[in-house]
């Protein structure tokens, strides 16, 4: 049975302007205009969903753990939530967290407690719009806080890019959602270490690319079966040959046959999968790194060459450059004995007046 609150709870009742089922171990405050969580919960919670509300907070000892020992679903999406604060989340049964909906300016990377939590899913979508939430966000990835999280969706965020190293910490990841962002770029992200990665989600972002260096990442994921790529940026020029080349080997993409080309004009429209060398006018894959290593070496090597000739030519000269050396020697001995004498002359006032009686 569903006992809608009143206006104050009994010990193990429904708070009030809210629905509880004790069967279910369920409590519902959905659109009361709540702006806190109710302090009146009852203790046999398994499932909260407090969602529209105007909650903007949510402090330490909001949800005391001693009161709450197996609340194991939490839903706060769609509130107004600007602050989760540290300890505010340190639930022992916690498993499911979702934030989505919410306006988050501060997100405490202690928010679940000093200890690792045993959360298994967070959901995040359109919370992060700020860049330092974002941070915090990476900060508290990585600090393996949350060593058990299976599922982590980051969908409708606007992220341009991601922090470096914000996935390394969590080996039991599964399901990653990053679709419906503005990711312009994979160089910076790190998915070493998700051995138990199997989905991931880069659809309707701003890709024109995927680089050698990611495509390896993903051919060394084992259980990585289900790549999501759709309606991004491609660009087709010589540097997408490598992306052409593993789309046509693997089976990790879902949809292939479906990734199109967005520049240049002459390709647009074109899939990805029917692109070949003639059309690129490419004759070697173009890696940037690649090419920038490769014009230092050429240049030590002629640096280098361009000194051993210099060496060789003074070898086959040492005569003439000796010869030339003692010259300059005796021409400079010359000069500063002609500038001694001079010396002399004027220091000695009789020699000073031959030379003016000489001169007259």
């Amino acid at each position: 049975p569903v006992l809608l609150g009143c206006g104050s709870a009994q010990p193990g009742g429904c708070p009030a302007l809210c629905e509880c089922s004790e069967p279910a171990k369920t409590v519902k405050c959905v659109n009361r205009n709540l702006t806190a969580v109710p302090p009146d919960l009852p203790p046999y919670v398994r499932s909260l969903f407090i969602t529209g509300n105007p909650l903007t907070d949510l402090p330490a000892g909001a949800l005391p753990a001693q009161r709450l020992p197996d609340l194991a679903s939490l839903n706060l999406s769609g509130n107004h939530l600007r602050t989760v604060e540290a300890g505010s989340l340190a639930l022992p049964a916690l498993r499911q967290l979702d934030l989505s909906g919410n306006a988050l300016v501060s997100f405490s990377p202690e928010a679940f407690g000093e200890g690792g939590s045993p959360l298994e899913e967070l959901a995040l979508r359109g919370a992060l719009r700020n860049h330092s939430v974002l941070l915090s966000l990476a900060a508290l990835l990585q600090s393996g806080a949350l060593p058990n999280l299976s599922r982590l969706e980051l969908a409708d965020n606007g992220l341009l890019l991601l922090p470096t190293g914000m996935f390394t910490a969590l080996p039991a990841l599964r399901q990653l959602d990053l679709s419906n962002n503005s990711l312009v770029g994979l160089r910076n992200v790190s998915f070493q270490g998700l051995g138990q990665l199997q989905s991931l989600n880069l659809s309707d972002n701003s890709l024109g690319v995927l680089w050698n260096s990611t495509l390896a990442q993903f051919r060394s994921l084992p259980a990585l079966q289900h790549i999501m790529l759709g309606h991004n940026s491609w660009v087709c020029d010589c540097a997408i040959e490598d992306l052409v080349a593993w789309l046509k080997e693997s089976d990790q993409v879902e949809g292939k046959e479906a990734l199109t080309c967005a520049s240049p004009d002459k390709m647009l429209g074109k899939a990805l999968l029917k692109i070949n060398g003639s059309d690129l006018n490419c004759s070697v894959p173009i890696d940037l790194p690649s090419q920038l290593q490769t014009s230092y070496v050429f240049l030590g090597i002629v640096l280098a060459l361009i000194g051993a000739i210099f060496l060789l030519v003074l070898y086959l000269n040492r005569k003439g450059i000796k010869k030339w050396m003692h010259n300059i020697r005796d021409a400079c001995r010359d000069h500063m004995e002609g500038y001694h004498y001079r010396y002399e002359i004027n220091a000695d006032p009789r020699l000073t007046n031959l030379s003016s009686n000489s001169d007259v």
